[in-house]
């Protein structure tokens, strides 16, 4: 699997990423990401951030997912040390390779090593128990809940916080 950073052109591969995402949770009686819920806007905030990375990651020649690293989440997390980086959106075209998830967060995770930072963070929805333990057998503890996270249309939902150390993965000297 290659990676490469996002840009303006990928927009339309993004959006249907998420939604396909989005349709499959909901088929699935998964109350999580909603179809339409993050367009074009999102991703192109997204990817002309100084502040964020969004990748998108290839099986051959086929995009096979993609996933955003942010190098703050005050929403979730509060105002922190810059120690950690934070995973969002790792999604997966229906139909890509076993194991592309967890490729694509090993990845994450190296990115944000390389950046000197000691811990990965993401958060998932508290309703979601299946994705807790995707991500607890992929070696990351669960930290906190925070049960009141502010939506983009000012609704609250309850998210569990999730940490994993990478300072096995630090660059010497790091």
């Amino acid at each position: 699997m290659t990676h490469r950073l996002a840009d303006e052109n990928d927009i339309p591969t993004l959006v249907a990423l998420y939604d396909g995402a989005a349709h499959w949770m909901r088929a699935r009686g998964i109350d999580q990401w909603k179809p339409g819920e993050k367009g074009a806007e999102h991703f192109r905030g997204r990817i002309t951030s100084a502040e964020d990375e969004v990748w998108l990651a290839y099986d051959g020649e086929m995009v096979a997912g993609a996933y955003e690293v942010w190098w703050a989440d005050e929403p979730a997390w509060g105002e922190q040390p810059p120690v950690a980086g934070y995973v969002h959106r790792l999604m997966t075209r229906r139909g890509a390779p076993a194991g592309t998830g967890r490729a694509m967060l090993a990845r994450a995770e190296r990115r944000i090593a390389q950046a000197g930072r000691e811990r990965c963070r993401l958060d998932c929805v508290s309703t979601n128990p299946r994705l807790r333990e995707y991500y607890e057998a992929a070696g990351y503890a669960v930290v906190g809940e925070l049960p009141g996270k502010v939506a983009a249309d000012g609704s609250t939902y309850g998210v569990t916080l999730l940490e994993k150390d990478l300072r096995g993965l630090l660059p010497s000297g790091a």
